[in-house]
């Protein structure tokens, strides 16, 4: 509400005071319409940094084009953040270990042909996707996938323990394909 933003802010900054503040995807603040509150939360943030610069850490996370509009959007801004730290993206490797972490979670088992072809569409979909979120974006299409698996199950008249537990090619590629269709609707 109207009036509320800069409170809530400072109670926030005075929940931090003495240790870290963690924005992710700070970006969003700066991004907003003439009746969007993330100035005032930017204006309430630069005042509470130069007021109490020894007495709290603030850390801004974002995508780095994001964060690199956001940090140039307000000279206060760029004068309080002026070190980076870059972490570089996942490698399809790790994107498909974090699928795996997933599958183990769950207590799925991947089948090698599904594997195999999950390996070979994280190994492109970087390149070909700017969009591709990461391990958000690993988590999106275990679901995906899990979605799948459920539809091809509840054809089936009987399901068994290693029916449920099973991801297999049919619902990578079922996945794959969907997700496929969502971007080129989105012009990706």
């Amino acid at each position: 509400y109207v009036g509320q933003t800069a409170a809530k802010t400072m109670a926030v900054l005075e929940q931090a005071r003495g240790g870290v503040l963690f924005i992710d995807e700070a970006y969003t603040l700066s991004r907003g319409s003439d009746n969007d509150f993330g100035q005032e939360v930017i204006d309430t943030l630069l005042k509470y940094m130069e007021d109490h610069r020894d007495e709290i850490v603030v850390i801004v996370a974002g995508y780095v084009e994001l964060m690199e509009d956001f940090i140039h959007s307000n000279p206060g801004l760029e004068s309080r953040f002026n070190r980076y730290l870059h972490f570089p993206d996942y490698t399809a490797e790790e994107l498909l270990e974090i699928f795996l972490m997933r599958c183990e979670k769950g207590c799925y088992v991947l089948t090698d042909d599904a594997k195999a072809e999950l390996q070979q569409y994280l190994a492109n979909v970087q390149n070909m996707h700017t969009s591709f979120g990461n391990a958000r974006g690993v988590r999106n299409l275990f679901e995906k996938i899990l979605v799948q698996q459920a539809n091809r199950l509840s054809a089936q008249n009987t399901v068994t323990r290693d029916n449920l537990m099973e991801l297999n090619l049919s619902d990578v590629q079922a996945a794959l394909s969907d997700l496929e269709t969502q971007l080129e609707a989105m012009g990706m």
